[in-house]
């Protein structure tokens, strides 16, 4: 299943994908796409729902991020192998772990601020995770009980925020709309193996980043398992996993965002994101 949200936001609702790529609304069946629907007696519930039966959406709505009320939005640095060398940075031993600020989470095609100062303003096109039950102390054979399904993320960077203003990435990782998630929260039976999907990234009509979930070091399920040592994990939690090379930091010479830059960006099986930058002074 492909779920989502529409609307206004702030006042988004909950969907569904029908077979013919029109948004269902499934308002009166749940109250959002958030974390106490995900469980897997909640999803059943959805599948078995006729979708013809239930109203389309309004032509041209905006879609929103395709989870509501995230609790935690946790993400995971230097995960793909070809990345790391473009960065020219070392693979961790364990998985290196950052947190970008749920107020940073925006709809897949919203623009994308770029703040006061920003210098070296940067994309990456990330495959997340969603966690569909409670996960604590969960062992990597039974993590993929654990996630109810997978969406696209832009792992939006400042990279002079980042790296050059003391030693925590947070910094440059949770700007206001720094975390566009969707379109659509697809169920992991739908996905199949998370770790053999093609990822890409544009910005204005060229491909910078062409890659595979196949180049992860640390694959979904031994992230789930290996957060779960550290912290609970709670439904609705979002994951995101690293990405492929190809971001503005390790192009030769680097390049970066400006306003007015539109970014296209997709993962296999789960859809398109399509943004533009807007300058803060631009924000009525």
């Amino acid at each position: 299943m492909k779920l989502l949200r529409f609307g206004e936001s702030g006042y988004e609702k909950p969907g569904i994908l029908d077979d013919n790529g029109d948004i269902r609304s499934l308002e009166g069946v749940v109250h959002d796409i958030a974390g106490d629907m995900l469980d897997v007696s909640s999803l059943e519930k959805i599948k078995a729902l006729d979708l013809s039966t239930l109203p389309l959406a309004p032509k041209g709505t905006r879609i929103g991020p395709c989870i509501g009320s995230v609790g935690k939005f946790i993400c995971i640095g230097l995960n793909y192998s070809d990345h790391a060398a473009e960065s020219g940075m070392t693979l961790p031993d364990e998985p290196e772990v950052f947190t970008k600020a749920t107020s940073a989470i925006c709809g897949p095609d919203d623009n994308i601020i770029k703040p006061k100062n920003s210098t070296k303003m940067d994309w990456e096109v990330e495959l997340a995770l969603v966690i569909g039950k409670e996960a604590s102390y969960v062992t990597e054979q039974e993590a993929p009980a654990y996630i109810a399904g997978y969406c696209v993320c832009n792992d939006v960077s400042e990279r002079s925020f980042q790296l050059e203003r003391g030693s925590q990435w947070d910094k440059g990782k949770g700007c206001d709309t720094f975390g566009p998630i969707g379109p659509w929260l697809v169920t992991s039976d739908e996905v199949g193996d998370p770790t053999n999907l093609d990822m890409w990234l544009e910005v204005n009509g060229k491909r910078y980043q062409n890659g595979s979930s196949r180049t992860m070091v640390f694959k979904p399920a031994f992230i789930v398992s290996y957060l779960s040592q550290f912290m609970s994990l709670q439904p609705g939690d979002v994951i995101s996993t690293g990405t492929p090379p190809g971001v503005g930091l390790g192009q030769k010479p680097p390049v970066y965002l400006n306003a007015g830059d539109n970014i296209q960006l997709g993962i296999e099986k789960l859809g398109i994101q399509k943004q533009t930058v807007t300058a803060l002074t631009n924000i009525m």
